[in-house]
């Protein structure tokens, strides 16, 4: 049974649907961290228009610990799954450090098409629904070190069946 992810933002609800043939590791790990509601009250810290809007850190949850956003996790890291999708619009990935297997808990979602990073992060799913969500934080107005200027909340992320979204 295929699953989609709901992410409950402060600007509206983007879907999100899985590519477990290409990143089966990525999308268990998103699937698990969202299902224990490890996202739930997170931001978008990073937003580069054109480029990508970068969420889930759990730091992101404590607006003091704003210098130390970007680099928080799940306390652990999976191995990079590299693949031939492409970051194009939409798709969703994983931010990591320099070190390829350093992922954890931080995605982005393509606002461009930053061919560069393809075969470089792991590529595992893509929005179906809500691009104009994407839109709307992607070309919010930002402050140095790429943050938003207003809280882009991540209220929750769900997991459901793909039949059960209309």
């Amino acid at each position: 049974m295929s699953e989609l992810a709901i992410i409950k933002t402060s600007e509206g609800e983007m879907t999100v649907e899985f590519w477990p043939e290409v990143a089966p590791g990525h999308v268990e790990n998103f699937k698990n961290l969202a299902k224990k509601g490890f996202y739930d009250g997170t931001c978008f810290h990073r937003v580069i228009k054109g480029f990508m809007i970068q969420g889930g850190d759990p730091l992101t949850k404590d607006e003091s610990a704003k210098n130390r956003w970007g680099t928080g996790g799940p306390g652990y890291q999976i191995k990079a799954e590299f693949n031939d999708k492409a970051h194009v619009r939409g798709v969703l990935s994983m931010a990591r450090s320099n070190d390829p297997d350093s992922a954890g808990s931080q995605f982005f979602i393509c606002h461009g098409n930053p061919g560069f990073l393809d075969r470089q992060y792991t590529a595992f799913g893509r929005l179906i629904k809500g691009d104009d969500v994407l839109e709307k934080i992607a070309t919010t107005s930002i402050q140095p070190g790429d943050r938003p200027t207003k809280r882009m909340a991540v209220e929750s992320i769900q997991i459901t069946a793909a039949g059960a979204v209309g």
